[in-house]
């Protein structure tokens, strides 16, 4: 390694430490390994959430660097563990027990207001807790700080969550230093996500008035003060900074670019074996979800798949339904024979799988179960007519019976309705904006739809009781992963499709979209769709065009696309990104 860190400890903190809850885990779990490498003393800390830790971390005893402070705090109620987060290197982390400490929230906010302005009045419960933990943090750092006896050290903070601690070591004047990474800013989340046009907005805004006025204010405040006390300041994207110079008054000082840990992911030949063996699963989901009603050749199917939290607009969810009604409108007027059956794959609270849904699968597997009992029959049958010489195959191999029960089990399958548009139960089905989208451009999963939507609003954990594969799986049964989003600082899905050897589609407002788009000129393998100032039907146009261009793509077309994505995604390994990291905390120790 050409490139060193000049840091004696890197600590690098933030709330999905051993505690996933959004992109920010996959950020550090895929790169602990080169972390460790980089830095003899790396030590992630997050906060103590039991029902999490006992899967993930395993408990021993405290470094006597540690030992002390340990003790220090838990005396005012605070109770750190030491261990080892079982992820692929096995990092010594700490993970911090806050709950004791929250009666102090009170005194942390007026304390935050009073030495960096940051106005918490009326703060929701959400931010309360990150900033008691955080400030913990910054305590045992503190404490630690002592027992270095002189070494350079670096704290990583992500996040506003994490930020508190960093804050807390700058009004203490610790020898620590600072490095604070926003992924996205919370005003720019809140802009976007409320229908307005951030990137319009953006020249001449009142950031501070705009916190306000969207319910952000408490995070907001406390970005921009991590941005502009901390030695050096990062985001993720060249966008997200354009966002950050013109709501936090800081540009970042070095870009940290997201990565994956490329090793991990299958070669393309794996994936290929593999796609086979998941394709067939999904299809089999597709035939009892879609069969009863009607069918279509399963053979020219492909599966579509966009997948996200519930940001309507900002996921880009309104956009793709949009180009999928025109599509759909496209292939039947083309008279197509190729369906596309496309995956919402779009996390909601649920009250269980729906009945009909249910019943289709019970009754496919009866009469898979029928078919495969007697395909045994007939196999041992064919063989004994073969051993025993005799000149033709017994024309009863099947029976009356057999055909009976088939057609009494295929009656059972058969309903006379059309699909549901969702697997499971959802509140208010109706008025979900997705659900609504879908009867708005025609997407109803009628026999003469070329283009079938299933919103799926579960997490994919593999063993969901339908379509049973992981989230890595389920991408690697697909043939197209879409991910138009409006508000994407950086954007993981479309990076893990094509390390998985799946096609997708970015847009330029996203960072990764950019990034790809500066390195893949030709905008094959990784499409990025243009919406940075560009009409809605210029964008619908384009977009529409990129899935008809690829729904009527044959084979060999699709096999090159899938190669070109797989290797485009090894341009985002971390061996190559993490220069980024270790720039910023050398940067930081000359502050």
């Amino acid at each position: 390694m050409t490139l060193k860190a000049n840091a004696d400890y890197l600590f690098e903190t933030s709330w999905e430490v051993c505690n996933k809850v959004g992109g920010i885990y996959t950020v550090i779990t895929s790169k602990i390994k080169l972390m460790s490498e980089y830095y003899t003393n790396y030590i992630p800390i997050g906060p103590y959430v039991k029902e999490k830790a006992k899967f993930n971390f395993k408990e021993e005893k405290p470094d006597k660097i540690f030992a002390k402070a340990f003790k220090e705090l838990e005396k005012r109620g605070v109770k750190c563990y030491y261990g080892k987060w079982l992820t692929s290197t096995e990092p010594i982390t700490i993970l911090v027990d806050f709950q004791n400490y929250n009666h102090n929230a009170n005194n942390i906010k007026k304390w935050l207001y009073e030495k960096f302005g940051i106005d918490s009045m009326g703060a929701p419960f959400d931010f309360d807790e990150p900033i008691v933990w955080s400030y913990c943090v910054g305590l045992l750092l503190e404490l630690v700080s002592k027992e270095l006896k002189g070494k350079k050290a670096v704290l990583h903070c992500h996040e506003w969550m994490a930020g508190v601690s960093g804050l807390y070591l700058k009004s203490v004047s610790s020898p620590i230093k600072t490095v604070f990474t926003t992924h996205a800013t919370m005003l720019g989340r809140a802009i976007a996500g409320s229908g307005s046009p951030l990137y319009d907005m953006l020249e001449g805004i009142d950031a501070v008035d705009a916190a306000y006025k969207f319910g952000v204010k408490e995070k907001f405040f406390t970005e921009k003060a991590c941005a502009n006390n901390f030695e050096v300041f990062t985001t993720v994207s060249e966008i997200t900074g354009m966002e950050a110079e013109k709501l936090l008054g800081k540009k970042p000082d070095v870009l940290v670019l997201n990565g994956l840990d490329v090793s991990k992911f299958p070669t393309f030949e794996e994936a290929s074996v593999q796609h086979h063996a998941h394709r067939e699963r999904m299809r089999e989901f597709i035939m009892y979800y879609f069969f009863p009603y009607y069918t279509f050749d399963i053979e020219q199917s492909l599966a579509f798949f966009i997948m996200g939290r519930n940001e309507f607009r900002n996921k880009g969810f309104d956009i793709f339904i949009k180009s999928l009604g025109r599509l759909n409108e496209q292939m039947k007027k083309e008279k197509h024979k190729k369906t596309i059956v496309t995956f919402f794959w779009m996390p909601l609270g649920t009250r269980g799988t729906k009945t009909e849904v249910s019943q289709n699968k019970i009754s496919f597997y009866q009469l898979h179960e029928e078919v495969k009992a007697q395909t045994h029959h007939m196999t041992h049958k064919i063989i004994q007519n073969i051993l025993t010489k005799k000149e033709k195959i017994d024309e009863d191999l099947i029976t009356k019976d057999f055909l009976n029960d088939l057609n009494r089990l295929k009656l059972n399958f058969e309903k006379d309705n059309n699909p549901p548009l969702c697997s499971h139960n959802i509140g208010d089905e109706s008025n979900n904006e997705t659900i609504k989208a879908f009867y708005e451009n025609g997407l109803l999963n009628r026999p003469e739809d070329c283009v079938k939507v299933i919103l799926y609003p579960v997490y994919l954990t593999g063993v969901d009781g339908l379509l049973d594969l992981s989230y890595y799986e389920a991408i690697n049964a697909c043939h197209f992963g879409v991910f138009p989003s409006y508000y994407e600082p950086w954007g993981y899905t479309p990076l893990e499709s094509a390390a998985m050897g799946v096609p997708a589609l970015t847009t330029d407002l996203a960072g990764f979209g950019q990034f790809i788009k500066s390195k893949n000129t030709k905008n094959e393998g990784i499409f990025v769709l243009d919406r940075y100032h560009k009409s809605e039907e210029d964008q619908l146009k384009q977009f529409t065009s990129i899935l008809h261009s690829y729904a009527t793509m044959h084979r060999p077309e699709r096999v090159k696309q899938k190669i070109i994505a797989k290797n485009l995604s090894t341009i985002a390994d971390w061996r190559l990104l993490i220069k980024n990291y270790i720039d910023a905390h050398n940067l930081a120790l000359t502050r």
